[in-house]
């Protein structure tokens, strides 16, 4: 039997869109108001969706604790609350767009899975707008 389990968690945290390759005139243009210099900030919410094969012995996909603390340890202690520009390393060198957040957490997340589940994140940064990554 093929199921998913699906992890809800939220964090908090401000950024700032700014390409230190453009000038800042581009930049302004390009981001609008995502590009303040001062940051701003966002109530992240982070669903992490895991699928694959039931074990037919203990009946679990996974055990959903173990699954709560790798999101917990691997993305939302490390972002909650955070400047992501300047206190997270993983966007000293990469731009903390929702698509980069998503695909670092995945990467996190991935890393500690196994192998043999398959993982697909999706990453509101608003109500209204929301980034999917499964790895491709």
């Amino acid at each position: 039997m093929i199921a998913s389990a699906t992890r809800v968690e939220r964090f908090n945290a401000a950024h700032r869109l700014h390409n230190p390759n453009w000038t800042d005139e581009r930049n302004e243009e390009f981001y609008g108001l995502c590009n303040n210099k001062n940051y701003h900030g966002h109530n992240y919410k982070l669903l992490v969706k895991v699928t694959g094969e039931v074990d037919p012995e203990s009946g679990y996909l996974l055990d959903l604790k173990v699954l709560k603390d790798i999101v917990r340890d691997e993305v939302t202690m490390r972002f909650d609350h955070k400047n992501l520009n300047l206190d997270v390393d993983d966007f000293k060198e990469l731009i903390p767009t929702a698509e980069n957040i998503a695909y670092v957490a995945w990467h996190r997340i991935r890393k500690k899975l196994d192998k043999k589940l398959d993982l697909h994140l999706t990453l509101y940064e608003t109500d209204r707008n929301f980034i999917e990554y499964a790895g491709n």
